[in-house]
């Protein structure tokens, strides 16, 4: 079922979370994720709203390591922010919910890697404080596609709008 969305862009803001070499690799479905990922930064681009990077430092993640480094086929362009968390969730340890309220954002648009870790916590947090969320189902991975799937259709679905990447863009209109 298609959820019916409109999107203010001037409040909105595209949060891509931990795209590294080694998560993606562990993903499902890494090809697709990437490819999804990549047309939803760009139409976003486009469309002129801001796309925050947020990575993942700290346990088991040596920064200078390729394995650590933002997969290439979603690389922040110049000017584009790139936060370093260190749990979970990117609000906990990045200044993340400040800058987005400075920035007058309301509406986060998510796709991570891991969809039952990075974006699980991002998504119960940003209600929890207020954030109107959109998910991307196809720009979202997990190890297990079945946790995935149960996350999409059934817990996401109830905190905010779970679209896919074409959908995402064709309410931007840069389908």
């Amino acid at each position: 079922m298609t959820q019916q969305l409109t999107l203010d862009r001037s409040k909105t803001a595209v949060i891509i979370m931990d795209f590294h070499n080694r998560t993606v690799a562990n993903a499902s479905n890494p090809k697709q994720v990437v490819e999804k990922a990549s047309q939803v930064l760009n139409g976003a681009r486009r469309a002129e709203i801001p796309v925050i990077y947020v990575i993942h430092r700290g346990r088991g993640f040596d920064p200078n390591s390729q394995e650590a480094a933002i997969h290439s086929g979603v690389s922040p362009l110049n000017g584009e922010v790139v936060l370093a968390k260190t749990k979970t969730s990117p609000f906990s340890t990045t200044g993340l919910d400040v800058m987005l309220r400075e920035m007058g954002r309301d509406t986060l648009v998510l796709m991570g890697v891991s969809t039952s870790g990075c974006v699980l916590s991002t998504v119960r947090w940003a209600a929890d404080i207020n954030y109107k969320i959109v998910v991307i189902s196809d720009g979202c991975s997990d190890r297990d596609p079945e946790v995935h799937a149960m996350l999409m259709e059934k817990i996401y679905p109830r905190q905010g709008t779970v679209l896919t990447a074409q959908q995402f863009l064709q309410v931007l209109g840069v389908a």
